[in-house]
């Protein structure tokens, strides 16, 4: 049977492997993609605590449809912004992108 041990331990793996993403990648498209499997990470740890916590409220899924819909804005912003760093300096690693210093 599985258990809310099981699903935490799930939701910690996908935030590792995220944060591993997001924090050793150069690429900015690695990166937004190492954010969203944190952001589902989340999710995880959020609907199995709200169905193994309190079965009869929903609040776990409601809070998960919050940062679905917050990932999708964060989606849209972030690959319009490395689509216009793609136009202008034709590359689209972090470790080169200086447009925002002074």
């Amino acid at each position: 049977m599985v258990g809310l041990q099981h699903y935490i331990i799930l939701s910690a793996v996908l935030f590792c492997i995220g944060l591993y993403g997001a924090l050793a990648k150069r690429n900015a498209v690695i990166i937004l993609m190492s954010i969203e499997i944190m952001l589902n990470a989340a999710n995880v740890a959020l609907v199995a605590f709200s169905r193994y916590v309190t079965p009869q409220l929903l609040t776990g899924q409601i809070f998960a449809v919050f940062v679905m819909t917050v990932a999708a804005a964060e989606v849209a912003v972030g690959l319009a912004i490395i689509i216009a760093l793609y136009r202008q300096k034709e590359k689209v690693d972090v470790g080169e992108v200086d447009l925002m210093k002074w």
